[in-house]
């Protein structure tokens, strides 16, 4: 028997207050998403570029706009270099600077440091500096976006492929299904983190092509459970009733069994995206993640490691993974608990 709306509101509801039970996983999904979105705006958290440029009656913003120097009566046509002294004497005569909370960027190389990088924490530099003298803080703000980012993109890219491979699997069975498995078992079977390695090292990095390599091993994860849950609802009483009454097979796919598959595989997707995060962490640490400059946490660690006499480094890698990784496991497990049947009555 087919659920209607009301009950299907009674259920998405109980799921609700059953998260919401688990503590644990309420609060980290809340500190989750709080640190995400202030990651999004990270130009406007840590730049060297002011947000806003009132000068002469008008006003700029270097954050999305270049201007050249000419604008605020510079003498040259190039871009003009806010943090440089004479510059700024020049806005502030006619006008002010609007400056963000750290007043560097990820790839700002800092010349006027009290001591050699990588220097310790300061008042400029609350997490200390790197050893090519970039500002840690300011690194760890848009690594963490890049890996969030890069691990939704991820698995985003990854369940599609998977529930797709996993419902054709289940549904025809036979020599689609025999097949398919013979086939994940081998690729299932490669060494995902070697062949990474090879082929990062041939190819010139950027994040689309280590996005799309890294998306060739990762969409098996899903397909079991998927093609478990369309092996069960294939032979239920109303997926039979459609078939009998003409209705095609991609319908039957995707209006009567897809959803109850879906349920299944959102348990699994905070550990997908977990495991997205490590890996790119680890290539990154392995110098073939993403291109060089870029903001990435993995760097950071190889920083801490050959650095060990800046212990801020490795701490502060440390600890946005290791609070970044420990949110989304207790995330998981809340979405588990809220979408298991024995503990939502």
């Amino acid at each position: 028997m087919l659920l209607n709306s009301d009950n299907l509101s009674a259920i998405n509801q109980r799921r609700w207050l059953t998260f919401k039970s688990n503590r644990r996983g309420y609060y980290s999904t809340w500190i989750f998403l709080l640190l995400f979105t202030l990651s999004l705006f990270a130009e406007f958290i840590a730049n060297d570029k002011p947000i806003l440029v009132s000068y002469d009656g008008s006003y700029y913003s270097p954050t999305f706009f270049s201007y050249p120097e000419t604008t605020f009566g510079g003498d040259f046509e190039t871009e003009a270099e806010y943090s440089d002294p004479y510059v700024v004497e020049l806005i502030n005569e006619k006008g002010w600077l609007l400056w963000p909370l750290i007043p560097y960027s990820y790839d700002t190389h800092i010349a006027d440091l009290p001591t050699p990088a990588p220097s310790p924490p300061s008042q400029q530099n609350w997490l200390g500096t790197d050893d090519q003298a970039r500002d840690v803080f300011a690194r760890v703000i848009y690594g963490f976006r890049v890996s969030v980012l890069f691990a939704l993109a991820l698995t985003l890219g990854s369940s599609v492929m998977g529930v797709a491979a996993g419902a054709v699997q289940g549904y025809y069975g036979g020599t689609i299904d025999l097949l398919g498995q013979r086939f994940i078992e081998i690729w299932s079977g490669l060494p995902v983190l070697f062949l990474l390695i090879i082929l990062s090292s041939i190819i010139t990095p950027s994040i689309w092509w280590l996005l799309g390599i890294m998306l060739l091993f990762s969409w098996t994860q899903l397909v079991d459970v998927v093609r478990a849950e369309f092996l069960r609802g294939r032979n239920l009483e109303y997926v039979k009733a459609a078939r009998a009454m003409g209705v095609s097979n991609q319908l039957i796919m995707y209006r009567h069994i897809l959803p109850n598959a879906i349920v299944a595989t959102l348990t699994y997707m905070p550990f997908i995206l977990t495991g997205a995060i490590t890996t790119l962490t680890s290539l990154d640490f392995l110098g073939f993640g993403l291109p060089p400059g870029s903001a990435s946490l993995g760097e950071l660690v190889a920083q801490g490691k050959g650095n060990l006499h800046a212990s801020w480094l490795g701490i502060s890698a440390f600890a946005i993974l290791s609070i970044m990784l420990t949110l989304l496991v207790f995330v998981g497990e809340a979405v588990r608990d809220a979408l298991d049947p024995r503990l939502v009555k």
